[in-house]
């Protein structure tokens, strides 16, 4: 393990990590109750792309979690900044549920491709129409890469296999905007006054949440609950800061040897 540091903030992954799909993982809401109670910041970060930050919240409180809208983080608010950065008019291959978070965007005539987790909308028809936009110079931006989620009937392809295949077909690079790029996790300490080496990231996946998080000098903990998968600890260079079982661990960790 890393030596200890002061700690200044906690980023969380949320699903996975505190609930998968509407099942929170077992003693997760008291353990934040506890988490809480350090003095620390806390910041709930989240890929998902298949519902509005809103929808999300809901669903967490109704799970029970004591979060604030202000708390969450989403790679989907990541990709609208971009767009309005670029000033472009994107084709959105989302799920319907998420496209509250682009309401105002001109999406008419589009010019870039937004693609994050659609399984309704990726059909031959819809992926062609992006294809075909790429190839008359629209910008790709993927809302993350992941390569597959868990649900609770298991595993599930995530949006990486699909933006990887408009990569292939049209020989260009997404722009990808959520965890793993350490701009995502830069964003979402915005307006907390610390630096990456005194934040610590909580997370089931070892590439997205904590190999992003340990490339731009946050300390990360692999939990074994959601996607993760034997040996996971063992794909990433360094090597998470600390594996443990689940959330309520590593929270229990982290107020024992961290503060």
């Amino acid at each position: 393990m890393a030596a200890r540091r002061a700690l200044k903030a906690v980023l969380v992954d949320l699903s996975g990590t505190l609930h998968i799909e509407d099942a929170a993982v077992p003693g997760a809401q008291d353990a934040l109750k506890r988490l809480r109670t350090a003095p620390v910041a806390l910041r709930f970060v989240t890929n998902t792309t298949k519902e509005s930050k809103a929808e999300l919240l809901e669903r967490l409180r109704k799970m029970n979690f004591d979060v604030a809208e202000h708390e969450i983080f989403t790679s989907l608010t990541a990709a609208r900044n971009l767009v309005q950065e670029k000033q472009v008019r994107p084709m959105l291959l989302i799920d319907d549920r998420a496209l509250p978070d682009f309401e105002g965007i001109p999406v008419n005539d589009p010019n870039a491709v937004v693609i994050g987790l659609a399984p309704e909308h990726f059909n031959y028809q819809v992926l062609n129409q992006a294809f075909r936009l790429l190839l008359n110079g629209a910008p790709l931006i993927a809302i993350h890469k992941a390569r597959y989620y868990k649900r609770k009937d298991g595993l599930a392809l995530g949006p990486g296999p699909f933006v990887t295949g408009l990569e292939y077909a049209t020989d260009t690079k997404a722009i990808v905007v959520g965890k793993p790029e350490g701009k995502f996790f830069l964003e979402a300490l915005r307006g907390i006054d610390c630096t990456p080496e005194e934040v610590i990231m909580i997370g089931d996946d070892c590439r997205d949440d904590v190999g992003g998080a340990q490339s731009i000098g946050m300390l990360g903990i692999l939990v074994k609950t959601g996607k993760y998968r034997t040996a996971d600890e063992e794909k990433i260079n360094p090597a998470p800061y600390l594996t443990c079982e689940s959330f309520p661990h590593a929270v229990d960790h982290i107020l024992q040897h961290l503060l």
